[in-house]
């Protein structure tokens, strides 16, 4: 057992204790998330709903149950208690980045720029919503700035999951990532340049570290 996983065991067992003493309390959104990053994330998705029954105002064991759905693969009841929080908190930043995720996944790229676009508007600073927003737009870089793949995939011919796979495996992730947009702004239920596009992302981010 790594030390990370050692210490994520021993709070997870601080809090169950916490919890046995007081059932009422709070900490069971605390533990819900310790169990979350575990992996067991049944149990917190059980833990948080059985919290919620008390405390149906609590808006952080709703997002904590939220995440927990969509690592199971369940996004349309991830989504489900995303539209709750943002109802009553339309300026959770928080919300808007998983709820752009889950619309990402699903294929739903117009829903999934509205709520980057909202957390970019709500914290200046966040980067990574900015990056994706330009990614999921698939903004042509400025004009004298293209590369000769660019200007290839200007050509609609070219907007194939095949050629998106190639651009991905030759890394040239900006290429991967307009062309799987562009497939799924026409076909959201095209189910193989979703996982591209996932995957593109996904080498993104190793890609910077």
């Amino acid at each position: 057992m790594s030390h990370d996983d050692d210490a994520l065991t021993h709070a997870i067992r601080r809090q169950e204790e916490r919890l046995a003493r007081d059932p009422g309390s709070l900490a069971f959104a605390q533990l819900a998330d310790l169990y979350r990053k575990a992996g067991r994330t049944r149990e917190a998705a059980a833990l948080c709903r059985d919290g919620l029954a008390r405390y149906p105002h609590y808006t952080t064991a709703r997002l904590i149950l939220a995440k927990a759905l969509a690592a199971e693969g369940d996004l349309e009841a991830a989504l489900a208690e995303l539209t709750a929080i943002l109802e009553a908190s339309p300026n959770d930043v928080q919300c808007h980045r998983l709820a752009a995720e889950i619309h990402r996944r699903r294929g739903r790229l117009d829903e999934a720029v509205a709520h980057l676009e909202a957390a970019v508007r709500l914290d200046a600073g966040d980067r990574e919503s900015r990056a994706l927003l330009g990614l999921l737009r698939a903004t042509p870089p400025p004009a004298g700035e293209t590369s000769g793949l660019a200007r290839v995939l200007g050509d609609d011919t070219f907007a194939t999951v095949a050629f998106g796979t190639l651009c991905l495996e030759q890394s040239c992730l900006e290429e991967a990532a307009q062309t799987f947009t562009k497939i799924l702004r026409k076909d959201p239920a095209n189910r193989a340049a979703r996982e591209g596009l996932e995957l593109t992302l996904h080498a993104r981010q190793r890609r910077k570290g």
